[in-house]
């Protein structure tokens, strides 16, 4: 049974802190956008705010979702230990690299600055956690490294930036 709450434990955060991917829900009036995130990409910075590197390479839906003033769901589940899901209902804030909060928030991660395309701040408004009993069990080996080798690819043909242009906001369902 799933207990909701506005902000997140210690116990919460200590889970968190202990998973290697969560998943990205947003939606803004288009089609809901679903993605799996990996590496060590999110950071809790209090019991209402969580953050996580945004690398180019994605269509950059979630973005553009909280462009428009749409809600984001992040699910963390385990995969090894005791069954748990940990659901947080947000609002989010796109901190961009040459916004103030970038550096500060961006000194918390262990990543080369050209890698990444901006830094999500996820403000917290409600916590939901559940059983999780129906996630099977899996064994974390290890990262996959094809996401930053192609970044570094695309930087040093001078070609990541116009990338990241170009895919600032994917097109609407109906333009495709």
């Amino acid at each position: 049974m799933g207990k909701q709450y506005k902000v997140l434990t210690p116990e919460n955060i200590a889970f968190i802190n202990q998973q290697h991917l969560f998943y990205i829900a947003s939606a803004s009036g288009q089609e809901v956008n679903l993605s799996p995130r990996g590496f060590d990409s999110a950071k809790v910075i209090d019991e209402s705010r969580l953050i996580f590197l945004d690398y180019p390479g994605s269509g950059n839906r979630t973005a553009r979702d909280i462009r428009a003033g749409g809600e984001v769901t992040v699910v963390f589940n385990a995969f090894s230990g005791p069954a748990q899901i940990v659901r947080l209902f947000c609002k989010g804030v796109l901190i961009e690299k040459e916004d103030e909060k970038f550096d500060d928030y961006f000194s918390l991660f262990d990543v080369e600055k050209t890698l990444v395309r901006r830094i999500v701040e996820l403000n917290i408004y409600a916590v939901e956690s559940s059983c999780g009993m129906g996630v099977p069990k899996m064994q974390y080996q290890k990262e996959r490294t094809g996401l930053q080798k192609w970044i570094v690819s695309m930087d040093e043909k001078g070609a990541l930036e116009r990338y990241i242009e170009e895919h600032e906001l994917p097109p609407k369902l109906d333009e495709l």
